[in-house]
């Protein structure tokens, strides 16, 4: 099965983002959104794993999951990786939560490290993925509503979540999108 841990993200924060999706539409750019609801802040992609593994991943994550307290989550901006002018991957970045995030997925990639799984070789950047640019069709003008989306939405007065655990879920592909299943929850001390 296909899998990733990830902490999930309040509803209100869902639909804003869904909003967010619902203005940068207008762009015209060729765009693969994410579902408002499948929204949420991945912490470490683990790609095809066994049921066997899974128990040994949830072993992993319950335990790096009770060394950290509850935290607030929350977002501040919208921008694109590489970067807004040439945009790849729209994202929320976060502004509360941010440092506490990096963290908790440092510590679940040095304990998934044990057993198997590579480690990251980039830096972690705390983000919540909202589309994918699939071409360069209308790019600029994506650009342009990515920079004033910020502002028009006032993404810092969203209210926090609060994060109090960890989830392990399956990713299946289908062709009408990812559907994700919550296998495990680990929460935070």
């Amino acid at each position: 099965m296909r899998a990733f841990v990830a902490i999930e993200v309040s509803q209100e924060i869902k639909d804003i983002l869904g909003r967010v999706e619902s203005h940068l539409k207008y762009s015209g750019a060729d765009v693969k959104w994410v579902k408002p609801d499948n929204i949420h802040l991945t912490l470490k992609f683990l790609g095809e794993i066994s049921t066997e593994k899974a128990e040994e991943i949830k072993f992993r994550i319950d335990s790096v999951a009770a060394s950290f307290k509850a935290f607030d989550l929350g977002i501040k901006d919208i921008g694109a990786f590489p970067k807004i002018d040439s945009p790849r991957v729209i994202w929320a970045g976060l502004d509360k939560g941010a440092a506490d995030t990096a963290a908790l997925a440092g510590q679940i990639d040095e304990s998934l490290s044990r057993i198997g799984f590579a480690k990251d070789q980039r830096p972690f950047s705390p983000h919540l993925t909202i589309g994918r640019v699939r071409s360069p069709l209308n790019k600029a003008k994506l650009s342009e509503k990515i920079s004033s989306t910020a502002v028009n939405f006032q993404l810092s007065s969203v209210i926090p979540h609060r994060v109090s655990s960890v989830i392990l879920f399956r990713s299946t592909l289908t062709p009408q999108g990812s559907v994700y299943t919550r296998l495990h929850e680990s929460p935070l001390a």
